[in-house]
């Protein structure tokens, strides 16, 4: 197994500058591919995939159960379940039965992906075995012919948020209502399965590169992938555009171990680094016959091996994702009392698209921000005053901007629709210019925490400029954006403001913005799909958060710690 790094032009997609094969040297896992990358993104989902999670094992142990045989102790045994959104729970695994013990620590591991991007419930129930059933397979065993121990739930992401990865939980009965009889207690313990945390800091840049564009330079980029024992290539990561170009220079990328899989898939690149000598490219040959040899070069200008710290490590040693949201409140939602209207608030209780987007996010998020105090805000609408304001407080208080949970700001959500007059234009600058300042001011005394600004918008960017200046200067900070469009409008401004495309925002003075922040979905396309708004909104999140660290090289609070007591 190697890699296989190639150099296309942006325009059409077009190969332009060929390809530099580095030798296979050895077979490997095609399907362990990981990474937050688009080339990586495009080759899972164009093949119907979800690729990227993480995978845990739960180890379960317990305390003070209930004795309930009569010559010795209890033979428990412990079933975890993922609980479906329709009440029906799926059984994950079983661990083994431990004999004649009331404290047991299982040893079997119960597998389990964790996503980000969705609330996953979990139940756990333990039995007591049956002496006439030791013999056989825990897989086999029917739990009604068991004695029932105790049940307790947790969400997954309680487990790995927690600093040491373990969540202690009352156990008690499944039917009924819960009395204060006692049960005992369940502890659980995730451990992610990542074999390695190894890493290396890679830097290219190429010489002569063939120019494929009649009125300017070619603008490349850089795709590498991964060589497999079939022969075939699978991308892990996909470097930025560089524009009008022929000998560019990329930033420095970081690939992980779970992306090459082994040392020696990097071998060449470490050797032409020190060697500080080029990789020939070759042009593929669309007929029988020799590839052409071009006067193209790949360089490495920088290798350097790294430990690589995972989300979960981050999150699990005490850093934070600190939820905000901003509101539109502009005329062309429709007049709120009007059941066509996009604020339209159902006697029925059925969520509007701004209630459904603030549920749905804000049960994700909140599971990773102890205090749960969120910064609510609209704009667009004249408030109290009179005045249209591109930034207002959503519970209507001027010292405070700060709600309780998201039932907090659902009640702040509907109290400002009876308050404020719905007006325009629709401007984004002032909200992002909030929340990177809240962001920033951060950074002076908690560089734990991390920001994610939720804005739920229905119309056209009149600040479309403006707009690119504030993600620019906030691309610095510990800050992602999510966009969620509502309605029918022409949302091709916020596709831009996404840079999906591999190009980078720049602002009016040619700045380049250091990283992607906006993830931007339209309600309406997920509506019409498979995949839920939180899994489309969410899953470049972990990502983000990662780049910024890393960039950075803000270390995991126990590595902190660790590093600084030696």
């Amino acid at each position: 197994m190697g890699l296989c790094l190639s150099g296309s032009d942006v325009r059409g997609g077009k190969q332009a500058v060929g390809g530099a094969q580095l030798r296979p040297t050895t077979a490997a896992d095609q399907n362990n591919v990981s990474g937050q990358n688009d080339a990586v993104d495009f080759f899972f989902k164009s093949r119907g995939l979800q690729a990227l999670f993480t995978q845990i094992e739960l180890s379960l142990s317990a305390s003070k159960l209930r004795d309930l045989d009569i010559a010795s102790k209890s033979d428990p045994m412990a079933v975890v379940y993922a609980k479906k959104r329709d009440g029906r729970l799926e059984e994950i695994g079983r661990t083994e039965v431990i004999m004649n013990n009331l404290n047991p620590a299982w040893i079997g591991k119960i597998s389990i992906a964790f996503q980000f991007e969705i609330v996953q419930p979990l139940v756990f129930r333990v039995y007591d075995v049956d002496t006439k059933y030791h013999n056989i397979p825990v897989k086999m065993l029917k739990l009604e012919d068991q004695d029932f121990l105790g049940e307790a739930s947790c969400v997954l992401s309680e487990i790995v948020t927690k600093q040491n990865r373990t969540l202690t939980l009352k156990l008690h009965n499944n039917y009924g209502p819960r009395v204060s009889r006692n049960f005992g207690t369940l502890s659980v313990h995730a451990e992610e399965t990542v074999a390695s945390k190894s890493a290396v800091e890679i830097a290219f840049r190429c010489s002569h590169l063939q120019n494929v564009d009649l009125f300017s330079k070619s603008d490349p980029f850089l795709r590498i992938s991964r060589i497999v024992e079939s022969g075939n290539s699978v991308p892990i990561y996909k470097t930025e555009v560089i524009n009008n170009n022929l000998h560019p220079i990329w930033r420095p990328i970081t690939l992980s171990m779970q992306q090459f899989v082994s040392k020696k898939s990097v071998g060449d690149l470490e050797k032409l680094y020190q060697g500080r000598t080029g990789a020939t490219f070759m042009l593929p040959s669309t007929q029988c016959g020799h590839d052409k040899v071009l006067k193209s070069q790949l360089f490495v200008e920088k290798f350097v091996e790294k430990e690589q710290y995972s989300f979960l490590d981050y999150i699990s040693s005490g850093f934070e994702l600190n939820f905000m949201v901003a509101v539109d409140f502009t005329a062309s939602n429709g007049n709120p009392r009007n059941p066509n209207s996009l604020h339209y608030i159902d006697p029925s209780g059925r969520l509007n698209s701004y209630q459904q987007a603030i549920m749905e996010i804000g049960e994700v998020i909140q599971f990773y921000d102890s205090d749960r105090r969120f910064p609510a805000w609209g704009f667009g609408g004249k408030t109290f005053d009179g005045t249209v304001s591109h930034c207002f407080n959503l519970n209507g208080r001027a010292g405070g901007f700060e709600v309780d949970g998201v039932e907090g700001i659902m009640a702040a959500y509907a109290s400002a629709l009876n308050n404020v007059s719905l007006a325009g234009p629709t401007l984004f600058g002032q909200v992002i210019n909030t929340a990177a300042r809240i962001a920033g001011q951060s950074l002076s005394f908690d560089r734990s925490k991390y920001f994610v600004l939720l804005i739920i918008t229905d119309g056209v960017l009149t600040d479309l400029q403006e707009t690119k200046d504030a993600l620019v200067r906030a691309s610095d900070l510990p800050l992602s954006i999510l966009i969620v469009g509502v309605g029918g409008a022409d949302f091709t401004q916020m596709e831009i403001l996404d840079a999906d495309n591999g190009r980078r925002l720049e602002s009016s003075t040619d700045r380049v913005a250091t990283r992607d922040i906006v993830q931007f979905v339209p309600m309406r396309e997920v509506h019409s799909g498979q995949i839920s708004v939180v899994q489309a909104l969410l899953e470049e999140l972990p990502g983000q958060f990662l780049t910024y660290m890393r960039c950075r090289d803000i270390k995991p609070l126990n590595v902190q710690m660790a590093q600084t007591c030696a």
